[in-house]
């Protein structure tokens, strides 16, 4: 009867030790995915306001299409590369404005100025589709990276030096405080 008494309790301790380490592996899942989330989000979050912290996603993109305009039709791997951290940064960058500052400007009067720059967002994800379809070891794809640029390059400086500017002056400093907290959940999101 001790034996069986001992085979039962040693069902359970193994049952229970399992369940604890299942819920502990769990559990470090659970922080490390959140600790690479918030390191991701963290450049963003340290920049400051909302437009500050855009702008410096702006030029952490800009420097993206420096490195990839430095490579050569040799240089498959490396544009992969590139391109996938591209991708990623303006996907993030794209869900941040859309769902905070763009609804913020329309909420704020700014319905044309929204929608414009939301209308220029469905272009970034043509040209990052066809840059992805296209053979990175194509002659095109250079060509087609720097139109991409261009379109980057205007839609940042309408956002940074237009509409941007004239938000900020429009929220108070408690509403531009919420904004940048809004911006930042939703960065996170993807993050």
């Amino acid at each position: 009867m001790a034996t069986r008494q001992a085979e039962r309790t040693g069902g359970q301790d193994s049952s229970t030790g399992a369940f604890v380490g299942a819920a502990a592996g769990f559990a470090a899942g659970l922080f490390v995915g959140l600790a690479r989330k918030v390191a991701v989000q963290a450049p963003t979050m340290l920049a400051g306001e909302w437009d500050e912290a855009l702008a410096a996603e702006h030029r952490a993109v800009i420097k993206i299409f420096d490195a990839l305009e430095q490579t050569t039709e040799k240089d498959v791997s490396k544009r992969t590369v590139l391109l996938t951290q591209m991708k990623h940064a303006l996907g993030k960058h794209a869900l941040q404005e859309e769902n905070a500052v763009y609804a913020t400007l329309r909420d704020k009067g700014m319905k044309e100025g929204a929608d414009h720059l939301n209308h220029e967002h469905g272009y970034v994800k043509q040209f990052l589709f066809e840059l992805t379809e296209l053979s990175r070891s194509d002659a095109e794809w250079l060509p087609k990276l720097r139109e991409f640029r261009t379109l980057i390059e205007e839609h940042v400086r309408e956002e940074e030096q237009d509409l941007f500017p004239k938000l900020k002056a429009q929220l108070s400093a408690d509403e531009n405080k919420h904004l940048t907290t809004m911006m930042n959940r939703e960065g996170l999101k993807l993050a």
